[in-house]
């Protein structure tokens, strides 16, 4: 079973949309999602819900955003592969990867996408 999740209702000519899918497993209570893009380069990173993620890079500020939706125990990252271990109950895939899209989607309807000249001036 493998679930696409398109979740950019942004103007597709600005940035690079996020693509989400979900793939199988065979291990009850696992979710695995690919993305379109690295979140960890080549390394391997391990979140648990009992630990303090004090770090502050891409994959720091998912684990955390991911946690906050509750109903997950534990995180794995290798680059753009996300394996969620998810505590007793069940959570929404789709909410999973809304929140992936969300957290590397930077051009959303009513931001303002920077010009060239304000990123020149300073």
């Amino acid at each position: 079973m493998s679930a696409y999740y398109s979740v950019n209702s942004y103007d597709q000519n600005m940035g690079q949309p996020v693509t989400v899918i979900q793939k199988s497993v065979t291990k009850p209570g696992v979710l695995r999602f690919e993305i379109n893009r690295s979140i960890t380069g080549m390394d391997h990173e391990r979140y648990s819900i009992e630990q303090e993620i004090l770090g502050t890079r891409p994959p720091d500020e998912l684990a955390k955003a991911l946690f906050n939706l509750g109903g997950i125990e534990k995180i794995h990252m290798n680059s753009n592969v996300i394996t969620i271990d998810q505590a007793k109950g069940q959570i929404n895939p789709a909410e999973i990867a809304k929140t992936i899209t969300e957290m590397f989607t930077y051009y959303l309807p009513g931001v303002e996408v920077p010009s060239f000249e304000t990123a020149t001036e300073g």
